[in-house]
């Protein structure tokens, strides 16, 4: 009689997602004391909870900023495991009130912590200049031995081989890697939702989205769950994040920081260069973020990267006289999608108090042909036609995402590219660029004796995005961060105020440019749904300018005193 075979199902994808999300809640489980319960029905804006229900000492813990943190924890005043232990029970609160977390790291990010203060009380001194940190990481970032979904059901069982390079040197500098955050499907979302682990929604506005990329980062962050995570952005991935939920995020200019260790479908494609950088509490942890990575000089192991370190010794904005002058050009709108009212509000605002600070001038800036850019990084995100994230969907059956049909199937852009499809379309991006040089270039005022441009405009004041934090599934409107990717322009976001229904209302006589317009228009047909929301806006620079724009962004802030809300 033959032996009767038994056959193993593959499992559905909705049983893969059940088993990430009890893989979640069990590292947060692990954490001790335990999170504490959070209310049954939870309120709109949630960013109060944390200070309610943890104690004392750890809310003043996480609520100091990256500087202050490090401050404190390289000199002693603090130790590691203490800080600790304090981000990950806040980081697991932020997850019970925005779905922001793919899986805590209890065990490795304490016997780190007890690493380093051994460290300390044995040499006297810190490991490094982020000795005992705690940094966040979007999960797609490589972890040694842990899981690399990127946001794909197929992809669930697939493992880190190694720590990704930008880890390694953060680790080498002193930190403790403690929390992972969530992602979209595709990674090609301005909102963080996926079949694995749902949507990640805003903090300071439940029905609102966290933004992507990178959400997960932005809410964690946010909440003060974390003072410095790293994200990744490709058309506004850290941005949109950081906008939206009220954090500073930088995308640096390409092949400065190293990628090596991501996960990703098309890796090694170059026609738009995917870019990791720094979200914090504060402008002064994404300059220290860049500072201590190019420190490490990664570019003599990432070779693709350029061999320059982090450029501050000198003022970009000094003048023979001591002071300093910047020249600011305002972008109101890309003519392609209007702003929403509380957007030009934060641009009228920071324009009128930089009005009165003495060495600024400002001048407005003309876009240039922003849809021609849409249509080019459109053509260059899925060269293959999108087949290897319709392979990635498709191949354990979980359902398309409302964005990820968005982003591809609904793209009149994306196609199949020949090798002279691309070559074309290549070659239309680098004109676009030489384009906006001459256009940038055009604003300086005369020339030197030795024939070099003067008086151009130093940066761009911009919105980050079309209107504050977008309602779910909505996010349809990249042109005013993905403008910069296709440029390879450095742009930095930072919080300036807050929705007011009261003072941000519709206006009723506005006619719509086009359908994109129309669309963006109606989103905000009611601002009490915005209520609470920050309100962010973007500086951006030329190629390689980063230095300078985080410069300008110090003496923006230390001149009109920007933010003009609070934001914990």
């Amino acid at each position: 009689m033959a032996a009767a075979t038994t056959t193993m199902s593959k499992p559905t994808w909705q049983d893969v997602a059940h088993t990430a999300q009890e893989y979640r809640n069990l590292s947060i489980g692990r954490v001790e004391p335990p999170i504490p319960e959070v209310p049954a029905t939870l309120p709109i804006d949630v960013t109060k909870l944390p200070q309610e229900l943890l104690g004392q000492e750890e809310v003043q813990i996480t609520q100091r900023t990256t500087e202050d943190l490090v401050a404190a924890l390289t000199s002693g005043h603090l130790t590691s495991t203490t800080v600790t232990k304090a981000f990950l029970r806040r980081a697991g609160l932020a997850q019970l009130l925005t779905n922001c977390i793919t899986e805590l790291l209890p065990e490795r990010a304490l016997a780190r912590a007890k690493f380093l203060d051994e460290y300390y009380t044995e040499h006297k001194r810190p490991i490094g200049p982020l000795h005992g940190l705690p940094i966040s990481v979007k999960e797609h970032i490589g972890m040694k031995g842990l899981g690399l979904n990127a946001g794909f059901i197929s992809w669930w069982d697939k493992k880190a081989d190694d720590d990704a390079h930008i880890l390694k040197i953060l680790w080498n500098a002193g930190c403790v890697f403690y929390a992972r955050t969530t992602e979209p499907q595709t990674l090609m979302h301005l909102e963080t939702s996926s079949n694995l682990y749902g949507v990640t929604v805003n903090p300071f506005n439940r029905s609102l989205t966290s933004g992507g990329s990178s959400g997960g980062e932005g809410a964690l962050v946010s909440l003060r769950g974390s003072c410095l995570g790293i994200g990744t952005d490709i058309g506004g991935s850290i941005r949109s994040p950081a906008g939206n939920c009220g954090v500073y995020g930088l995308r640096p200019t390409s092949y400065r920081l190293p990628t090596d260790g991501w996960a990703a479908t098309m890796l090694g494609a170059e026609h738009i260069v995917p870019v990791i950088g720094p979200l914090s509490t504060s402008l002064e942890g994404v300059k220290l973020f860049m500072k201590t990575v190019l420190a490490a000089k990664p570019w003599l192991v990432e070779s693709s990267l350029l061999p320059f370190p982090w450029r501050d010794q000198q003022s970009y904005l000094a003048t023979p006289h001591g002071t300093k002058k910047l020249k600011v050009a305002i972008l109101w709108s890309d003519e392609v999608v209007t702003p929403h009212p509380p957007v030009t509000r934060a641009l009228k605002e920071v324009a009128d108090k930089l009005k009165a600070v003495q060495g600024v001038e400002l001048v407005d800036w003309t876009p240039y042909r922003h849809d021609e850019a849409w249509e080019i990084i459109a053509s260059l995100y899925f060269c293959d036609g999108a087949n290897e994230d319709k392979q990635a969907i498709d191949a354990s059956g979980e359902p398309w995402r409302p964005l990820s049909n968005f982003i591809v199937k609904e793209n009149p852009f994306v196609r199949h590219h020949s090798i002279e499809d691309v070559w074309h379309w290549t070659e239309k991006r680098e004109g676009y660029r030489r384009e906006y040089s001459r256009l940038w270039n055009g604003t300086a005022t005369g020339t030197s004796e030795a024939g070099e441009l003067e008086g151009m405009v130093d940066v761009i004041l911009c919105p980050v995005g079309p209107g504050a934090a977008p309602l779910l599934d909505s996010s349809k409107y990249w042109g005013y961060t993905s403008q910069w990717n296709v440029l390879d322009y450095p742009a930095l976001v930072f919080p300036v105020s807050k929705v007011d229904p009261a003072i941000d209302v519709v206006d009723q006589g506005y006619r719509p440019l086009n359908e994109k317009d129309e669309f963006n228009y109606h989103l905000y047909d009611d601002p009490e749904k915005y209520r609470g929301a920050p309100i962010s806006l973007q500086l951006v620079g030329r190629r390689y300018e980063d230095e300078k724009v985080i410069e300008a962004l110090e003496f923006i802030k230390d001149k009109i005193g920007v933010p003009f809300a609070s934001y914990v």
